[in-house]
């Protein structure tokens, strides 16, 4: 038996072993979620020291930059939590990191997220030479927006104009919502799809 061969029957069955939790939690399944836990832990502490903590620190301090004693120093702070009594330092690594990675993140939120979403918003409602239906999907961004914001909008009772238009917020939101959902759903099915063929092509071959 070839490694080739072996690799598939392991993959099959523990993919059986997954699969074996649709009946109901057993220790065969308890065994493959561990093992994949565990071997997924493994890589990518491999891949995370090997990719990250030695060209980025060791290889830097090696070469005596000596401004890297301080990632490192943050670094084996994060480990005191594993020492009760010295657990307390790792505050100190976590509130860097969290503080230094908000003020880095807020610009870049700020930039792709915000400001984007905003300038794609602002559309003409009749643009000159673009067709109809680039028209109606004008509008609808529009209408969906505005609409939006208006549910969210709580200073003033939904009542009137502001609840209807309140209303058809919520119908954009739902349908979003639904989207997203479908979307999810799609991608896990695509991911059965995927494990079924493994096993009726490549392990038992009648596909």
């Amino acid at each position: 038996m070839n490694l080739e061969l072996l690799g598939t029957w392991l993959a099959a069955l523990l993919t059986l072993c997954i699969f074996s939790f649709l009946y109901k939690d057993n220790p065969f399944y308890k065994f493959a979620e561990h093992l994949f836990v565990g071997v997924s832990a493994g890589y990518w502490l491999c891949y995370n020291f090997w990719n990250m903590v030695k060209p980025n620190l060791w290889d830097n301090l090696v070469s005596g930059n000596w401004r890297y004693l301080l990632p490192l120093v943050l670094g084996i702070f994060m480990l005191a939590r594993l020492v009760p009594k010295v657990g307390w330092l790792s505050r100190c690594a976590i509130a860097f990191m969290i503080g230094s990675g908000a003020g880095i993140m807020i610009i870049t939120y700020l930039q792709t997220n915000f400001l984007e979403q905003i300038k794609n918003t602002l559309v003409s409602l009749n643009p000159a030479g673009q067709p109809w239906y680039g028209v109606l999907n004008n509008s609808l961004l529009f209408a969906g927006v505005v609409s939006g914001l208006v549910y969210f909008f709580f200073s003033k009772a939904h009542t009137g104009v502001t609840g209807g238009i309140a209303r058809v917020g919520v119908v954009f939101l739902m349908v979003c919502f639904g989207a997203s959902f479908g979307y999810t759903v799609m991608a896990r099915i695509s991911l059965l799809i995927g494990r079924m063929y493994f096993l009726l092509h490549d392990w038992i071959g009648v596909v």
